[in-house]
C-alpha cells in the first residue's frame, strides 16, 4: 500500500511539473482594432512571441489571407469580437475614427487595457480633431474618445517597416516610448513592447505623450536605444 501511494504521488507530481511550464508559457490574448500596416506588423510580432492575436475588420473575410500566413495563433473577427477576445487591445486606425469607435463600443471597452498607436493627420483626419490632439496632447485626446479604457500610448512613433526590421535586433534594443496613467496598464504595455522585440521607455502619464506625438514631439521618429531616447527627452 505505501508503495502504491508513492507511485501515485510521483505520477501526480510529474503531471503537475508537465503542466506548470505550459501554464507559465501561456501568453495574453490580444485584440487588434485596425489590421493595416501598423496593426499587422505589431500583431505579427506578438504572434511570433507566442501571443494569440485576433485582427479585426468590418469585413473579417478580408483578413483570411493574413491570418493563414501567420499560423494557428492568428484569428480574424469583427471589432466587437476582437474586443471580447483580448485581455489587452491594440488600436491603430485613422485618428478620426476614434470618436465613433469609442461611442459604438463604449460598454465593451470599459476597463480594457488599450495600447494606442493612432496619430492625427490633418489631410486624412480633418483639422478639428488634429488641432485638438496637437493642443491637448494625443494621449489626453485619445483617452477622451476611448473613455473607460486604461489607455497607454505606444508604437506611434515609427512606420511598420522599422518595426518589422528592427524587432529583436542585437542589444541595445530599439526603444519604444510609452505613456499612461494606469500603473497596471503600463506594466502590461511594457511586457508587450518587450515581447514584440523592443525596449519600453516610460515617459510619464498620458499628458507626457506630447513628447513623442507626431508633430512637435522630440521623441517622434527617433530610432535610438533606451539610453539615447532618454537623453533626447531630457529624462
Amino acid at each position: 500500500m505505501p508503495e502504491l501511494f508513492t507511485r501515485r504521488t510521483l505520477l501526480a507530481a510529474s503531471g503537475v511539473l508537465m503542466v506548470a511550464p505550459a501554464l507559465a508559457q501561456a501568453k495574453r490574448p490580444i485584440g487588434i482594432i485596425g489590421a493595416g500596416n501598423i496593426g499587422g506588423a505589431i500583431g505579427a510580432l506578438w504572434i511570433k512571441s507566442g501571443h494569440p492575436v485576433m485582427f479585426s475588420s468590418r469585413n473579417p473575410d478580408e483578413l483570411k489571407d493574413i491570418v493563414a500566413k501567420l499560423g494557428p495563433l492568428a484569428h480574424a473577427g469583427t471589432v466587437a469580437q476582437a474586443i471580447a477576445f483580448g485581455d489587452a487591445l491594440f488600436i491603430a486606425v485613422p485618428y478620426a475614427a476614434l470618436p465613433q469607435i469609442g461611442s459604438d463600443y463604449r460598454d465593451a471597452l470599459k476597463g480594457k487595457i488599450m495600447l494606442d498607436a493612432c496619430n492625427a493627420v490633418p489631410t486624412r483626419d480633418g483639422d478639428a480633431i488634429t488641432k485638438e490632439a496637437d493642443t491637448n496632447g494625443t494621449g489626453i485626446t485619445s483617452q477622451k474618445y476611448l473613455a473607460g479604457t486604461r489607455l497607454v500610448r505606444a508604437f506611434n512613433t515609427m512606420g511598420a517597416k522599422v518595426f518589422e526590421t528592427q524587432s529583436n535586433r542585437p542589444d541595445p534594443k530599439l526603444a519604444i516610448p510609452i505613456a499612461g496613467d494606469d500603473a497596471e496598464a503600463v506594466r502590461v504595455a511594457e511586457t508587450l513592447v518587450r515581447d514584440a522585440g523592443f525596449e519600453p521607455v516610460l515617459v510619464g502619464g498620458l499628458d507626457a505623450a506630447k513628447k513623442f506625438q507626431q508633430r512637435g514631439g522630440p521623441g517622434y521618429g527617433v530610432q535610438a536605444s533606451a539610453a539615447e531616447l532618454k537623453q533626447k527627452l531630457g529624462m
